[in-house]
């Protein structure tokens, strides 16, 4: 049977082909980018679901008549922002008292840190990009000029295939889009004449992936970390690092900070994803799925990457 009639057959006899539905799993789960929670069977056996009104094969798991869910599947944003505050996220910004962190597309790239507690991020002075040739000893040294010590990262005991570096690119996506393929563990900033510069990735460990579009709503500089309660109630050890800042318990920017010396938050629909691409503590981690879903980048490169892209950059997180 040819596709079309395939889909001729479901779209004539939907109803009739729906298996069990459970009407209360969009409230529960967002049906993880799908339409309904349906099944829908051809005359060959051949099982779909359905996805912005297109009929997709589906060859997952089912139990008693309705998909089964992979933990490791990736997440449309609403989904994976649910979960990541419930378990591992930071608050949504647009809660009360956290707009503060945010900063508007057409607003500027910074909101000043005040002074004493309650801060959240820095103001720095505009930071031209390096675009010479990628010198790795350069690249990868101490960072002078902010506010926090940024260390030397010994290069040489990484694995090269992560190392900045400007690649061939084939993609319909303009100059200035950042594509991210959390597979291969790669973040591409596309450059003109099919050329991208390249950047190792740490990724979303199983259960915490995303895909999908979105836009770099805001960056911040040295930026605040809010861990939600659950993390801290389970982590002695994170219970005695946080103090009171602006928008509740959290740790302040800082050489401590798991998000590193630079963030850059994504934002669908006018709304947080709650996934962000950011610097990291722990630089051995890149080209690892070990993150509870943001992108993390070492410290040099997420600084390097903020200094090139502007609030209102469109995002490509690949399936």
């Amino acid at each position: 049977m040819s596709m079309q009639n395939r889909r001729t057959l479901l779209l004539g006899a939907a109803t009739s082909l729906a298996l069990v539905a459970l009407p209360n799993l969009a409230a529960a789960q967002g049906f993880g980018g799908f339409d309904d929670d349906r099944l829908y069977q051809d005359g060959a056996g051949q099982l779909y679901r359905k996805r912005g009104g297109e009929y997709v094969p589906y060859n997952g798991r089912v139990s008693n008549g309705r998909p089964v869910p992979e933990t490791g599947a990736d997440l449309d944003a609403q989904a994976y922002a649910r979960r990541r505050a419930e378990r591992y996220g930071e608050p949504p910004p647009e809660t009360p008292g956290q707009a503060f962190n945010q900063t508007p597309a057409n607003g500027p790239i910074q909101t000043p840190r005040p002074a004493g507690p309650g801060q959240a991020g820095w103001q720095l002075p505009p930071q031209q990009p390096d675009n010479g040739p990628i010198d790795y000893a350069r690249a990868y040294g101490p960072v002078t000029g902010e506010p926090f010590p940024v260390a030397a990262i010994p290069y040489k005991k990484f694995n090269q295939t992560y190392l900045r570096q400007e690649v061939d690119f084939r993609t319909t996506e303009p100059p200035g889009t950042i594509v991210i393929d959390p597979r291969a563990r790669f973040l591409y900033l596309v450059l003109p004449g099919g050329r991208a510069r390249r950047y190792g990735v740490g990724v979303g460990k199983q259960g915490f992936a995303w895909s999908g579009t979105a836009t770099i709503n805001s960056k911040q500089a040295w930026p605040d970390w809010y861990p939600p309660k659950e993390m801290i109630a389970r982590r002695p050890d994170l219970a005695e690092q946080v103090d009171k800042l602006q928008s509740g318990l959290g740790v302040a920017g800082g050489s401590r900070n798991p998000l590193g010396a630079r963030a850059m938050y994504l934002w669908q629909n006018n709304k947080d994803t709650l996934f962000r691409i950011h610097g990291t503590l722990e630089p051995h981690s890149i080209g690892q799925s070990v993150s509870s879903g943001c992108i993390r980048m070492i410290n040099q490169d997420a600084i390097d990457l903020f200094n090139r892209v502007e609030v209102g950059t469109r995002v490509v997180v690949l399936g």
